[in-house]
């Protein structure tokens, strides 16, 4: 690095391009041309002495610099938003992308909604939602917050327990109407499921079905939760789903709700270093609060999803 000092208004550029991923992207949301931009990211990378981005036709990418870069910079900008916060009062906007990675089900069917109502309420914040069947890796910065069904044993992360949520059986009436009455766990055994495919099942936490029906015939599998909720719906077998997916879908009617029943958690993660960055600290606080006054219908005991 050179003698000369960092221009924040270079930082600033910066961080629009990396989030974004785009010198004209960033240009669009700074409302600065774009040739500004690049002027700007080149007298930055002047400054510090190296290269930030990888450019080639998917757009700027961040390199491993830039990446350390990036750790410094959102510190500064936290502790400047904090400052204006404190010293201007509440009407301080925050500004910029958060990327939040989820389990399908729980991203497609509870989290969507509600981080809806959450970009209506912060206007200048962008939030990308992972919804996907697989772990969203911290350590390889997928994600600024993660929700995941698995506590991490080790690492340099900030974890609370976010809620509890139930699963069970699910089927239509026509499928009840047309095959063997169940009447206990066993019978079960005499029925089709579909279920997860087995080396493409990311936690053993997703083995519930082999808990549950030992001798199942799972003639369909899906890495996909949401695959499985709709070939229940089709009404030739029953799945085993997490009550927030299949509540919306009244086709869907529990089986031996009292016998199939079983709780599980979602744990809310974050990197040490990026919890205290304001917009993150937000979304973290606000997941919370909809888990919290939506646990009856997580737990399947309320109909009515709370949106706020």
């Amino acid at each position: 690095m050179n003698n000369n000092s960092i221009n924040w208004d270079n930082i600033r550029v910066f961080l629009a391009v990396a989030r974004l991923q785009s010198a004209f992207e960033a240009s669009n949301h700074l409302k600065i041309d774009q040739s500004t931009i690049s002027r700007r990211l080149k007298k930055l990378e002047e400054e510090i002495g190296s290269e930030l981005f990888t450019r080639n036709s998917q757009g700027h990418l961040l390199n491993a610099n830039g990446h350390r870069l990036l750790e410094y910079a959102e510190t500064i900008e936290s502790t400047i938003s904090s400052m204006e916060s404190k010293l201007g009062g509440d009407s301080q906007v925050l500004t910029g992308s958060i990327r939040l990675g989820s389990t399908e089900g729980f991203g497609s069917a509870f989290l969507a909604p509600h981080l809806g109502n959450f970009c209506e309420l912060h206007s200048g914040l962008t939030v990308d939602l992972l919804a996907l069947p697989r772990f969203i890796n911290l350590s390889k910065r997928e994600a600024d917050l993660v929700i995941s069904i698995e506590r991490p044993e080790t690492g340099p992360y900030i974890i609370c327990k976010l809620t509890d949520y139930k699963l069970q059986a699910y089927a239509t009436q026509d499928y009840l109407d047309n095959h063997p009455q169940i009447k206990n766990l066993e019978d079960l055994n005499k029925h089709k499921f579909t279920g997860y495919v087995d080396e493409y099942s990311f936690s053993p936490k997703l083995q519930y079905l082999k808990n549950l029906v030992p001798n199942a015939h799972v003639p369909f599998r899906s890495s996909s939760l949401n695959a499985q909720m709709y070939a229940a719906l089709q009404g030739k077998m029953l799945a085993v789903l997490p009550c927030f997916l299949a509540k919306p879908h009244r086709a869907l009617i529990p089986v031996l709700p009292k016998k199939t029943g079983f709780n599980r958690t979602f744990w809310l993660i974050a990197p040490s270093e990026r919890k205290n960055v304001a917009r993150v600290t937000e979304l973290w606080d606000y997941l919370r609060h909809i888990s919290s006054i939506n646990q009856d219908y997580l737990l399947g005991e309320s109909l009515d999803i709370i949106l706020t």
